[in-house]
């Protein structure tokens, strides 16, 4: 295990208020809060821009008055903190490039599966959600390594009925782990080998996928710690190759994974592995972007 560029993962979850997209703060300090809360989300992989499924529903028929609002109000508070969020103007490296449109409460929608959720929101906020990608595009450098409202993910912590909660019936929550750790590494290799990207954005987005490439195909490695050594150690080839493992060879690395005790690669190989059956089970949209 000595050989292993790392030995566990560990998921920092950030919650940013949503009446700090509605509303003015209260005061310098809340107005200071706000500021470094939002500062602290940019370190993220990934972002999830939750839809509440009860406004969802008080608006039936009329989503769009709901959708516009919550998207006007995204937009319009990443403008409102632009100028302290960029030093001297530049555009930052460091952004979550992933933003997902999540349902949240989705049990109470349960005619909509993920293609209804997408094709909802493109028919009634599509223009918004391209405004504030723009937005988001106008913070970070080489903003073509940017996806904003190209996947999609439904969440329920539980089935609430008029007289009982099923808690064993979750849709989604279990692939924020998966989400969290595989999305980058599957988005940011591909964006890495197919645009003209600055050397420093290529090596914010690869850090993390060079550490993760080896382990995921089963293989031990001893990386180096500097960027071009891990890439070097590495290589073009094996980062393919555990980009495009298909589920096949997913399956036979993670058995042999869990045999071995080698519970890292048996982890990350079962997170794919979930990503393809939320997919397949209509809860999850990636985008092959």
């Amino acid at each position: 295990m000595k050989a292993r560029p790392f030995d566990a993962l560990r998921l920092v979850w950030h919650d940013y208020p949503g009446e700090w997209f509605e509303e003015d703060v209260s005061g310098l300090d809340e107005a200071s809060r706000k500021i470094d809360t939002f500062k602290s989300l940019l370190g993220s992989d990934v972002a999830l821009l939750l839809v509440d499924g009860q406004r969802l529903l008080d608006n039936a028929g009329e989503e769009e008055r709901y959708l516009k609002s919550l998207l006007a109000n995204f937009r319009n508070g990443f403008l409102s903190l632009k100028d302290e969020l960029l030093e001297d103007g530049k555009p930052l490296v460091e952004f979550p490039r992933i933003w997902i449109m999540a349902l949240s409460k989705s049990d109470l929608l349960s005619h909509l599966d993920v293609f209804n959720f997408r094709d909802l929101l493109i028919d009634k906020a599509g223009e918004d959600i391209t405004e504030l990608r723009e937005v988001l595009a106008g913070l970070v450098e080489a903003n073509d390594a940017l996806s904003v409202g190209e996947d999609f993910v439904l969440l329920s912590s539980a089935k609430f009925g008029a007289d009982k909660i099923e808690v064993a019936k979750r849709v989604g929550l279990e692939l924020i782990l998966p989400i969290a750790a595989m999305l980058p590494f599957e988005r940011h290799v591909r964006w890495a080998q197919v645009k003209q990207l600055p050397g420093k954005v290529v090596q914010n987005l690869l850090v993390g996928a060079v550490a993760l490439a080896p382990i995921l195909i089963g293989r031990k490695a001893k990386l180096p710690g500097p960027l071009a050594a891990l890439l070097a150690a590495v290589g073009p080839n094996l980062m393919d190759e555990a980009l495009k493992m298909a589920a096949d060879k997913l399956r036979e690395v993670n058995s042999s994974a869990l045999a071995k005790n080698d519970y890292l690669t048996a982890t990350l190989t079962r997170f794919r592995m979930d990503l393809d059956k939320g997919e397949e089970e209509h809860v999850l949209i990636r985008s092959r972007r």
